[in-house]
Parts: C-alpha cells; structure tokens; sequence
C-alpha cells in the first residue's frame, strides 16, 4: 500500500499553481483567467496546509494563513467581478484584448 506524504502534497500544489499561471497567461477571457487566479491561490493554500499538518505541531499558522487567503480570494473575485461587469458594459465583449484602454 503507497503512503500519502507530504511531497505529495506539494506536488498536488505545484500542479494547481502552474496550471493557474499557464492559465491566467495564455488564455484570452476574463472569466477563464478569474479561474486561473483562483486556482493559483488553491495550490498556495493546499501549500500552507500542508506545511501546517506536517511541520507546525503547536501553532495554526499555517491554517490561519489560509483561511485568510480564502476570504481574500473571495474579497477579489467580487472585486473583479464587478469591474468585468462594468467593462463588459462598455465593450460588450469577454476577450482581454478589447480591454487595452483603461
């Protein structure tokens, strides 16, 4: 039987937070890169778990941190979100090659 560790774990973060950073780079819609962005902070946050369950014994810090990246990365998407929604009011278009002129 294979034993989950701790590189495990990072590794599943790695792959979360490359696949945001390919996302949010080379993909050409808004909402898609609102995703990417999302998914970067879940591979961060899987990051600061894990380094909380196997290193941090005493302290929550590591939780505590991602518990604030949560809230944050909801705090951010509802941010963009609205400033999507005024932009789209405007140019009537999801591509983020419209949105040259701010």
């Amino acid at each position: 039987m294979i034993e989950i560790t701790m590189y495990h774990y990072l590794f599943i973060g790695l792959v979360l937070f490359v696949l945001g950073l390919v996302g949010s780079i080379f993909v050409k819609n808004v909402i898609k890169v609102l995703i990417s962005i999302e998914m970067m902070l879940l591979g961060v946050n899987i990051n600061f778990v894990t380094f909380a369950s196997y290193c941090d014994n005493i302290d929550f810090n590591g939780y505590i941190m991602a518990l604030f990246y949560v809230g944050l990365g909801a705090v951010e998407l509802a941010v963009a979100l609205y400033i999507f929604y005024l932009m789209y009011q405007k140019k009537e278009s999801d591509n983020i090659e419209k949105y040259t002129d701010l």
